[in-house]
């Protein structure tokens, strides 16, 4: 065999070793059956809100809630290296209560509701929430606890009046709201141990709107609400009161809470 013959023979040899090397450690075009794996193996955290219990002065503090009425806790996650396409499956457990969760999966930005609601045997106990974030292999997991106080809903005639109230408001002097007299709303009692002040949540399709009034004479029976959109917002963006109840007087726009009433 002459020098040249074998010199191509070689040549080709070491093109199709050099080839199947390449195919070998080359990541697969996009759309071949492994394009997404590093998407659902990003790493993440979950946050939940509000934190409960809560260290104060070296002391564990309880938010409170009563048998059949709903904790809502909203979550987010933040993602620990590049954002990911892929959403977050939240998931959540809580012995001695029902657990429902609203848009369950999420993106950075988006927020999910846990709703807990505690059976009437967990009167006088705490309720363990076990609240997870799952992503293909990748899960983060958080608990958080309140505790069930003993009592009834008697605040939810008077704060439906409230609210209709404010619904009529809204409706002819924030029509960009989207808020009518047509807006259905589900109720809630929240921080029943509360007595001065009272506290109720309501929910529409879009909106959570957190209502509080002052058991007081006039001119301090006020009464207040601020407004959180719901599945992308963590806190209200919207607040208005009444100043005095029994003066009949028209809402107008106050300072917008921090933070999500609980």
């Amino acid at each position: 065999m002459s020098n040249k013959r074998l010199a191509a023979i070689l040549g080709g040899c070491i093109a199709v070793i050099v080839a199947i090397v390449a195919i070998a450690v080359l990541p697969p075009a996009s759309g071949e059956p492994n394009d997404g794996q590093a998407d659902e193996n990003t790493a993440f955290h979950i946050d939940v809100i509000p934190e409960t219990p809560k260290v104060e002065n070296e002391e564990l503090f309880y938010k409170y809630s009563i048998a059949g009425q709903r904790f809502v806790f909203l979550v987010t996650i933040t993602e620990e290296g590049e954002e990911s396409e892929v959403p977050v499956t939240i998931s959540g457990e809580a012995p001695g209560a029902e657990v429902v969760i609203y848009y369950q999966d999420i993106l950075e930005g988006q927020v999910a509701e846990v709703v807990v609601m505690p059976e009437q045997a967990s009167i006088g106990q705490a309720i363990n929430v076990t609240i997870t974030g799952t992503r293909g292999s990748v899960t983060d997991e958080k608990v958080a606890s309140f505790e069930v106080a003993e009592g009834e809903d008697d605040r939810q005639e008077y704060a439906e009046e409230l609210l209709d109230k404010f619904v009529s408001w809204l409706a002819t002097n924030h029509p960009e709201l989207g808020i009518t007299a047509d807006t259905t709303w589900n109720g809630t009692m929240v921080s029943p141990v509360w007595l001065v002040v009272s506290h109720y949540l309501f929910f529409s399709e879009e909106w959570e709107l957190h209502i509080e009034w002052h058991i007081m004479v006039p001119p301090y029976d006020w009464a207040k609400i601020d407004l959180r959109h719901r599945f992308d917002a963590l806190a209200p963006s919207y607040a208005f009161e009444i100043p005095s109840l029994d003066a009949n007087s028209e809402p107008v726009a106050i300072e917008v809470p921090e933070a999500v009433w609980r």
